[in-house]
């Protein structure tokens, strides 16, 4: 991504104990050397939108995110990914549960207005990302890592934040509340 062009995304923050999010943030980092810095832990719900203006784009979310309800989410794995845009690996945690909630909340928001900005020809795959690097044998490690230990962690999504994203910053424009 463009890190000097303008953009709006969708995250959401999940709500999760203080331990698991030490435990997410003292891996990052070390290991997240692109987003540590510039975001919290989060599920990114629509990726970068740079042809709408700020208003059409948090018009088209409100109008879209009516009804959503929360949602609980337990992660138990990581895995990793090549990055699309760049020479990176990601590794990522993945939801067993609230998977699909995401899935579906991320493809109603893509309707309408946000359908050119769909990519259909990347997978999306719900998660929080925890870490990074062009070798991708190091990410490689990194998810081995998590997996090798049995752990959990448990949260809820209440809320979709909507965002700019412009030279590395992340800068909050709203927050929608989902229905309890």
């Amino acid at each position: 991504m463009n890190n000097e062009k303008m953009a709006y995304l969708v995250l959401a923050y999940p709500i999760i104990s203080n331990s698991d999010l030490e435990l997410i943030q003292k891996f990052r980092r070390v290991n997240d050397e692109l987003y540590y810095d510039v975001v919290k832990p989060h599920f990114t719900i629509v990726f970068p939108v740079f042809r709408l203006s700020e208003t059409e784009f948090i018009a088209e979310i409100k109008k879209q995110s009516n009804n959503l309800p929360s949602f609980n989410f337990s992660i138990r794995c990581s895995t990793m990914t090549k990055d699309a845009f760049s020479e990176y690996y990601h590794s990522l945690l993945v939801p067993d549960e609230g998977y699909s909630n995401i899935v579906k909340i991320h493809d109603k928001l893509y309707r309408d207005k946000l359908i050119e900005d769909l990519r259909l020809d990347i997978d999306f795959v719900p998660h929080i990302g925890i870490g990074n690097s062009m070798e991708k044998f190091k990410c490689k490690k990194m998810v081995d890592n998590w997996n090798s230990k049995d752990f959990e962690i448990n949260g809820t999504v209440t809320h979709l934040t909507i965002v700019e994203f412009e030279n590395n910053v992340v800068r909050t424009l709203d927050e929608i509340k989902l229905e309890i």
